[in-house]
């Protein structure tokens, strides 16, 4: 443990970016699989809400640094393939 205030500071900041960090990513998270559940519904009004609503955090995400932006893109790009397959 640290002995020194400002270590000590800088150890308290880290852990609170971490659990905010976190709480972010599992958001994300939550977004990409219930689009992907809406997907495999076949409802397409709900799935592109969802759609909107995941590759609005996943920007996010990638702007924030918790996930790298091709990542971010990797994973726009697949939902939105299968959204064009669902209106086709």
């Amino acid at each position: 443990m640290a002995n020194i205030k400002s270590a000590i500071k800088r150890a308290q900041l880290s852990e609170e970016r971490r659990a905010h960090n976190a709480s972010l990513k599992s958001d994300m998270r939550t977004a990409v699989k219930t689009a992907e559940a809406a997907l495999n519904t076949n409802d397409v009004e709900t799935a592109k809400t969802a759609f909107a609503t995941a590759a609005k955090k996943l920007d996010k995400a990638a702007t924030k640094g918790l996930i790298h932006k091709n990542a971010a893109a990797r994973k726009k790009s697949r939902l939105a393939q299968r959204l064009n397959a669902l209106n086709a």
